[in-house]
């Protein structure tokens, strides 16, 4: 595995019809940003881009009341568009939209939708990928992968748990575990369910945060106290099943990408550090 990496990594990993393909997919989806563009009224649009600070989201977000009352399926065609390309291409910034539709939309409609987009958008992350994406993650996570397949073949027999509990737990990158799935061959439906269920905790959070926008002052405030003991109780009973479960322990899984991530662990805020080493610690002693 290591050597076709490395094969991969001395030319551009993607043939001609590999790209075409690709670019086959982006044409889709400015195409139909144009359609809803061709049926809004003429206005200054210089607004419209994607947000990357609390500032921009707050810019868009007070342009975009007024047209979310008038034009609400053109806004949220546009949003979905959005959201999934950003999630097809592994784009940063999806927690910007994820709050977007609090502010827009309120909480119930902003979780469903937040739900859908990111389902949505994995999912066509997922088989673009499978397409396409081989030559490109063994470029630029041949050890990652090398890991996320052996976990996987493992747990053949409780991998919805398993991926469930990816989902839910900041074990492995969200962007990782979509473009990695096909790869390691775990099946649409499994990859399908445990992203559907496993990220509506966090999604409910943002959202619900996104209704106060104006109240945040960094990214890093957008988990309160009670928000993350809601998101850690909801964890807790998403992966109840795969701490049930009478098969091997997780607690050698978690210590091995704990200390494979420590890099990521050290840039978490510290209250997010807190939740996801007690969740660790609350492992271990359900592991016994």
């Amino acid at each position: 595995m290591k050597g076709k990496g490395g094969n991969a990594g001395s030319r551009f990993p993607l043939s001609f019809w590999e790209v075409a393909a690709a670019c086959t997919v982006v044409l889709g989806f400015v195409l139909c940003l144009l359609g809803v563009y061709l049926t809004m009224p003429a206005s200054d649009y210089s607004f419209l881009k994607l947000p990357r600070t609390l500032e921009d989201l707050q810019i868009l977000r007070d342009h975009l009341e007024t047209y979310t009352i008038d034009y609400t399926a053109q806004v949220l065609v546009g949003y979905c568009v959005v959201y999934i390309f950003m999630q097809t291409f592994m784009i940063p910034g999806t927690v910007f939209m994820s709050l977007l539709a609090g502010a827009l939309f309120g909480v119930l409609k902003g979780v469903a939708l937040v739900v859908f987009t990111a389902t949505a958008g994995a999912s066509s992350c997922y088989f673009l990928s499978k397409l396409i994406g081989r030559p490109l993650v063994f470029s630029l996570w041949p050890d990652k992968l090398s890991f996320f397949q052996e976990q996987v073949a493992r747990r053949r027999g409780g991998l919805l748990n398993y991926m469930l509990f990816l989902r839910v737990t900041p074990t492995l990158p969200n962007t990782f575990i979509n473009v990695a799935s096909p790869i390691v061959d775990v099946p649409y439906h499994i990859f399908f369910l445990a992203t559907l269920i496993g990220i509506i905790p966090a999604a409910y959070v943002t959202v619900k945060a996104g209704i106060a926008l104006g109240e945040l002052q960094s990214i890093g405030d957008l988990y309160d106290f009670n928000s993350i003991a809601t998101l850690f109780l909801i964890g807790i009973v998403s992966i109840t099943p795969a701490l049930m479960s009478k098969s091997e322990s997780h607690c050698p899984l978690l210590a091995v990408k704990a200390a494979d991530d420590r890099d990521d662990l050290g840039r978490m805020p510290g209250l997010h550090r807190f939740i996801f080493l007690l969740g660790l610690f609350g492992l271990e002693m359900w592991g016994g």
